[in-house]
């Protein structure tokens, strides 16, 4: 059985307290406990004590695919000069006729790209290259001969009815036909615990009953560090009854393209009730907004129902999202990382609706944050730092009205795994899943930053810190 005492932290802003761990859990929170037989204390050295930060919207294979592909897209990518010599140079060192990935590729480095185009770039090699979204990939001539796309919807045909070689939300079909890549998850998670990472919320659509155990294995395993729950497909876990995962809601997406009938969605929601499961809706327009609301008003809400992202919530539907009881799992890092373009992409009458917060915070609406890495960067206190000052890259400011505070911020990686915008706490009997940073809470709150992290507890195990600390 671990056991742990952290003397000297500070707890919830308050004078320093002693919290004891044993089996996994926090045992005893009090001032000047003494240190018991076989106990290692740490000293916390007046350090804020916080629960694990919990990313409540990623994707781990994606993330790690991502660090063995090259990037294409912006701030390392912006012009089309840039996005030639990136791929030209990657297809130089790979081996010969290996396949090339690429992802984060934007239109804005150098408009649409299709396989005529990437063939012009590397025409001796399969290349494939993701839209910064993650629902487009573009293959070029070479990798169009090597896997031949189906006679299927998300291929894109031209007016010869041959492929132009982008592909629509065709991960599934992809996985099966090329090439994986090398996954160092060990390496992810890792990363993950330095800036206090305790769990992950797996938000990955259509995931199968194989690659749902493929992360219970890696969690069994020690590959992964964290807590993993993880999102299903509709037919939810298929019998899967994992041993070290969590299973979370169904994950479905909405794509303004291919909307599913009103009653088709209803049913499929009120379905997942059936099984006890939550629904998440992946909502980045108002048209999918409304649909995901309307959907939940027939088949009624469940607690721990979600909408992902909400990139735009227009005011008149935060009522109808409070009066559900229905959580937003935002990414307000995308205003620091994305905001720019933005911008200029986006109409002036939905800059204002953009990535909502404080609006949902006060109308009673629970609000939690998450990556969406890869498409994202995976550090909370960066999207911390973006929900306080709502500023982009270039220092612009998006949605002043949307700022929340220091601790606001801080609340949006604290909630519970099923319950993400019901945060955790240092007390008794809460699983010791800890993030001890080396200032006080106020000091991490004014200028929150991964450097303070000084050491990071999961189930009672020490997963990042020195051994002397």
């Amino acid at each position: 059985m671990v056991k742990l005492l952290l003397a000297g932290v500070e707890v919830s802003g308050r004078g320093r307290v002693d919290v004891r761990v044993a089996d996994a859990r926090i045992a005893e929170v009090g001032a000047s406990l003494s240190r018991r037989a076989g106990e290692r204390e740490l000293d916390g050295r007046g350090g804020a004590l916080l629960p694990g930060l919990h990313d409540h919207h990623l994707h781990l294979r994606s993330l790690a695919a991502a660090r063995a592909s090259v990037h294409a897209g912006p701030p390392a990518v912006q012009t089309e000069a840039q996005l030639v010599h990136a791929l030209r140079a990657a297809a130089a060192a790979a081996a010969p006729g290996a396949w090339l990935r690429a992802v984060g590729y934007h239109d804005s480095v150098a408009g649409p790209l299709d396989r005529h185009r990437l063939d012009a770039i590397v025409p001796d090699r399969p290349v494939r290259v993701q839209e910064r979204s993650g629902a487009l990939w573009i293959l070029n001539s070479a990798a169009l001969r090597s896997c031949t796309p189906p006679h299927a919807d998300g291929v894109e045909r031209d007016a010869a009815g041959e492929p132009t070689g982008r592909l629509w939300r065709m991960d599934e079909w992809l996985r099966e036909h090329v090439p994986r890549v090398p996954l160092d998850l060990r390496a992810i998670s890792l990363e993950a615990a330095a800036a206090g990472l305790t769990g992950f919320t797996e938000a990955t659509p259509g995931a199968s009953r194989g690659e749902l155990e493929d992360l219970d294995a890696w969690a069994r395993d020690g590959v992964l560090l964290q807590r993993v729950h993880a999102m299903t497909g509709p037919a939810g876990a298929n019998g899967l009854q994992p041993r070290a995962i969590t299973l979370g809601p169904v994950k479905v997406v909405l794509d303004d393209d291919a909307l599913p009938p009103f009653d088709a969605l209803s049913a499929l929601v009120a379905d997942a009730h059936r099984r006890g499961q939550a629904v998440a809706v992946h909502c980045v327009t108002r048209v999918q907004l409304v649909l995901a609301l309307s959907a939940f008003e027939a088949a009624g809400a469940l607690p721990g129902d979600r909408i992902e992202h909400g990139a735009l919530i227009g005011a008149d539907v935060v009522p109808w999202l409070a009066r559900l009881g229905l959580t937003v799992v935002t990414q307000p890092s995308f205003i620091a990382e994305r905001g720019d373009r933005y911008r200029l992409d986006v109409e002036a009458g939905d800059v204002d609706d953009l990535y909502r917060c404080r609006t949902l915070l006060e109308a009673g609406v629970g609000v939690a944050a998450g990556s969406d890495a890869p498409f994202g960067a995976l550090d909370p206190w960066a999207a911390m730092r973006a929900a306080v000052t709502r500023r982009t890259h270039a220092g612009a400011t998006l949605g002043t009205h949307e700022r929340v505070t220091p601790e606001q911020a801080l609340a949006l990686f604290l909630g519970r795994r099923d319950a993400p915008a019901q945060a955790r706490r240092i007390a008794v009997g809460e699983p010791a899943d800890l993030c001890l940073l080396a200032v006080a809470r106020a000091g991490a709150l004014g200028e929150p930053s991964a450097e303070h992290v000084r050491a990071v507890v999961i189930g009672g195990r020490l997963v990042h810190g020195s051994e002397d600390i």
